[in-house]
């Protein structure tokens, strides 16, 4: 079941401090040239007001293009950039965002994350870079992306609190016991990339059943179950305006109790579909 634009209101969102972060926005991971400026506009024109985008992604100058040309203002639009691990040290921080927001061609970002750990270089160093962005006024907030739970508590130390997020791998099919609890401990939100698992959870025979009850799809039930989790936001990537339209069906419904409990039984720390060679040691659940 596919809604039609103009029946879903975006009205969903998780407060981490004083930062307001829309639950659902649209991740542009491999979108690139017209094709990513155009889903940026279709998405901004169906009511989505968060964009999920990197410097390693090569396409923050079309994100950048369709959120200007969109006619939404700039400060209804949540906008979520990362820095490539290599460039993590504070100088080498600095100028990869500011060469960021010249691609965007935008005055500041809302939230700047880490993309990955670098351990090569000191974690204590990159918050303090983090923490020149924002004192500097080009980020409103600060997070990190693919950190376990002990880098979490590590990173949140350093920044006295300040990290609002981590994105992370979350799905049904992959377990986040441990990130959740830090999350819930450390006063932050969770970012689902991949929320979908890459398709699969439209082969899971609970979601399916899930989906059938509430005449919804196996990826909207997925999407549905992180984003009625408290701290969970959800950035599902998608090419296609129909798609983008079914992602946001995931606003209409909502699951029961048991259906929640279900769905976080099917997850263990095996369902992982992103492990790049530079990855940490994840966490066992």
């Amino acid at each position: 079941m596919i809604e039609p634009a103009g029946e879903v209101i975006f009205v969903e969102s998780v407060t981490i401090k004083d930062t307001v972060i829309p639950k659902l926005g649209l991740g542009t991971w491999r979108l690139a040239d017209k094709e990513c400026r155009d889903m940026v506009l279709a998405a901004l024109e169906d009511g989505w007001r968060h964009i999920d985008t990197a410097a390693m992604y090569a396409n923050e100058a079309e994100v950048g293009k369709g959120i200007r040309s969109s006619g939404v203002p700039r400060d209804d639009v949540f906008l979520t950039t990362k820095v490539w691990y290599d460039k993590i040290a504070p100088e080498d921080m600095i100028r990869s965002c500011e060469d960021s927001l010249d691609r965007l061609g935008l005055d500041y970002a809302d939230l700047i994350l880490i993309h990955w750990p670098n351990p090569r270089i000191p974690l204590k160093e990159s918050i303090e870079g983090l923490l020149e962005l924002k004192a500097r006024g080009w980020v409103k907030a600060i997070g990190v992306s693919n950190f376990t739970s002990g880098m979490m508590r590590e990173a949140q130390g350093y920044a006295g609190g300040a990290l609002v997020a981590n994105q992370v791998e979350y799905h049904p099919l992959l377990s986040q016991k441990r990130v959740l609890e830090a999350a819930e401990e450390l006063d932050m939100a969770i970012t689902a990339y991949a929320p979908i698992a890459r398709g699969r959870v439209s082969d899971v025979p609970v979601i399916r059943d899930i989906a059938k009850k509430h005449g919804k799809t196996e990826a909207q039930v997925a999407l549905r179950w992180l984003i009625q989790q408290e701290r969970v936001i959800a950035v599902p990537k998608t090419a296609r305006r129909e798609r983008l339209r079914e992602n946001a069906g995931a606003l209409t419904f909502e699951l029961m109790p048991d259906e929640m409990d279900a769905l976080f039984a099917l997850g263990s720390a095996s369902g992982r579909t992103v492990n790049m060679d530079w990855a940490p040691k994840w966490d066992s659940e």
